[in-house]
């Protein structure tokens, strides 16, 4: 199988400048003929004199000094304002438990019919991701709205995936309906 020509002619392109990369930066290589000059060997310091590095020490740079830095000989002492004396301990006892709810009140509270399809989400005429507890003779569930429907004409407010409908129904097998009460938050 042949390149195609856009393959080939980027091909040529990376292998002309990858030719002409080293003439364009200004290297060159060595040749026995000709000498290294000296230069390309000083070290070149160009922090300002304050910066430099003297005897030996390794000081950071005045970008990295800090207005409150300690100098070798200095001691850091605690104050003794800041330390606790050792009967000021803190009470380890909680408090006793309120009794309270963490439901919050549902914006409002629909009755009506539910059904069953399998398609594995709870439809309502709700946008989706809206929270809803539904409430049937067998219990309750919490689910949230992920697909929209039913549609009016069929009488019913929510269907719902199989076993999630005979989770809350409480009736047998053969029910398609069951009357159901639903709070949305």
């Amino acid at each position: 199988m042949r390149p195609s020509w856009t393959v080939a002619r980027a091909a040529l392109t990376a292998a002309l400048v990858i030719g002409a990369l080293p003439g364009l930066v200004g290297s060159f290589e060595t040749s026995k003929t000709r000498d290294i000059d000296a230069a390309a060997f000083d070290l070149i310091n160009l922090a300002k004199s304050r910066d430099r590095q003297a005897d030996g020490q390794a000081l950071p740079d005045t970008a990295g000094r800090s207005e409150g830095a300690l100098e070798r000989a200095e001691v850091i002492e605690e104050p003794e304002a800041l330390t606790a004396p050792g009967d000021q301990r803190a009470d380890p006892r909680m408090p006793d438990p309120r009794a309270g709810s963490a439901w919050k009140e549902p914006r409002f509270v629909v009755t009506g019919f539910a059904s069953f399809y399998d398609h594995g989400t709870t439809a309502m005429r709700l946008p989706s991701g809206t929270v809803v507890v539904i409430c049937g003779d067998g219990g309750c569930i919490e689910r949230v709205v992920n697909d929209y429907g039913p549609t009016k004409a069929g009488g019913r407010i929510v269907d719902m995936y199989r076993p999630d409908f005979f989770r809350i129904c409480g009736c047998g097998w053969w029910s398609g309906t069951t009357k159901v009460t639903i709070r949305v938050y």
